[in-house]
């Protein structure tokens, strides 16, 4: 890569890795509902300007439903105790489930070095498992375990965009997935709570925000998708693997999150694991179909 695009790379997992930090400082004056409303109403924006993508609807659907479910459970479970820095971890563990769901429902082969990434992996989130219960509850973890579950089946969707613009794309399912926010903020939150968290947003929060939608979402996944054209996925994707070193990290720093030895093993363990599938591990075809 030229240390131009190099240096975009690291810039998007350093805004990526932050943005767990800027979440969980969010929702201390938001919940996570109203938070992931008005980070994609903020994202969304770019729709009055870029033409909508084509795709069939029922792409559009089940990637927005699939984005709405990912973010509102990790911000859910940050906001019931689950580290920002250990929701890094899990989120992108998201690459085991692709695999695996890949291997289930599309019939791809995982490789020897995916399947061990996969079997490091598990070994990790299950040692992970074992700390739940001190500074969090089971159910904050299963719920955010579900997080890259989600973000793996709109990984397996996202593959029937692959010629479309990713800032045309993430603009308008950010879009797409504004009614079903504003459904669940008005259910949890009620109109009036709503209407006093967005008017009483302090200047912090506000600057958190629009690091969340713009950075994040937009220029993030911008320069992401950019990397992608440019070079093949086995030259830009491990730098994803960035990610949970710096949101543990800053969120240890920013927060004074600590991790106990068995936690702190298992989320490197979990890392390492991710690491094999994604430095080692490419995906033979599918299986041909019989008759």
């Amino acid at each position: 890569m030229k240390p131009a695009d190099t240096a975009l790379a690291l810039l998007v997992a350093l805004i990526w890795g932050l943005g767990f930090v800027f979440t969980r400082y969010a929702l201390t004056e938001m919940s996570p509902t109203v938070l992931n409303l008005l980070r994609f109403a903020i994202t969304a924006l770019p729709c009055l300007l870029l033409p909508r993508p084509q795709l069939a609807w029922t792409v559009w659907v089940g990637i927005s439903l699939l984005l709405v479910w990912q973010y509102l459970t990790q911000s859910w479970g940050i906001s019931q105790g689950v580290p920002a820095g250990l929701t890094a971890v899990i989120v992108q563990s998201q690459a085991l489930f692709t695999i695996a769901f890949a291997a289930v429902l599309l019939g791809e082969r995982p490789t020897r070095a995916q399947l061990t990434g996969i079997g490091v992996a598990a070994c990790g989130l299950l040692m992970i498992c074992f700390t739940v219960g001190y500074d969090f509850t089971l159910v904050a973890f299963a719920v955010t375990m579900t997080a890259p579950i989600a973000f793996a089946f709109s990984n397996l969707l996202l593959r029937q965009a692959r010629d479309v613009p990713m800032l045309d794309l993430f603009a308008w399912i950010s879009f797409a997935s504004l009614p079903p926010l504003a459904l669940a903020a008005w259910v949890t939150d009620g109109g009036p709570a709503i209407w006093h968290e967005l008017t009483h947003l302090s200047p912090g929060v506000m600057a958190a925000m629009l690091s969340l939608s713009v950075g994040s979402t937009t220029i993030g996944y911008w320069i992401w998708g950019r990397l992608l054209h440019a070079y093949s996925a086995a030259q830009v994707v491990p730098f994803a693997l960035l990610v949970p070193f710096i949101g543990a990290g800053a969120s240890s720093l920013v927060f004074g999150e600590t991790f106990g030895p068995l936690r702190l093993t298992g989320m490197l363990i979990v890392v390492a694991g991710l690491a094999i599938m994604l430095l080692f591990g490419r995906a033979r075809p599918p299986l041909p179909e019989v008759g």
